[in-house]
């Protein structure tokens, strides 16, 4: 069954409106949804800078923490301190490596969503830390950016 045309004459919004509530569905396997073949990457990724870290004597408290705004791979506590890491993984360096695409942007969706962490906690030290995956390579970058 077809929809109903908009009368004659109906305002341009009514008919946008309709067109943009049609559903195109993905190709098979595209997009970065759950089970897509990016998201099984990244969570392989995260996985291994996990055991990575723990194995250094960090304790993962957190995996995947998320707010409006912004993400947070991993939430750990080293001592006192308590560590937000961005993971990431690159299997191509034609657009730059791992520690490129860590963007000011991306830094500021990680305060944001680290400032959302901690709302109505006590205050403990904190530091921003990067896992890079370059292939088979793994950097842990401590203090890989500061904030104001």
């Amino acid at each position: 069954m077809r929809p109903a045309r908009p009368p004659e004459g109906a305002p341009a919004t009514i008919r946008s409106r309709e067109a943009a509530n049609t559903r195109h569905p993905l190709p098979e396997g595209g997009g970065r949804g759950k089970g897509s073949p990016v998201s099984s990457a990244g969570a392989l990724a995260e996985e291994q800078a996990a055991r990575f870290l723990a194995g250094r004597g960090l304790k993962i408290l957190a995996r995947n923490y998320r707010c409006r705004g912004g993400e947070i791979d991993l939430v750990c506590r080293d001592g006192a301190t308590l560590v937000f890491v961005e993971v990431r993984l690159r299997t191509n360096a034609g657009y730059g490596g791992a520690a490129a695409s860590i963007t000011p942007a991306k830094q500021r969706r990680l305060t944001l969503a680290a400032n959302h962490y901690l709302a109505g906690k006590p205050l403990p030290a904190c530091r921003f830390d990067a896992v890079l995956l370059d292939g088979a390579k793994l950097d842990w970058i401590r203090n890989a950016f500061e904030t104001s």
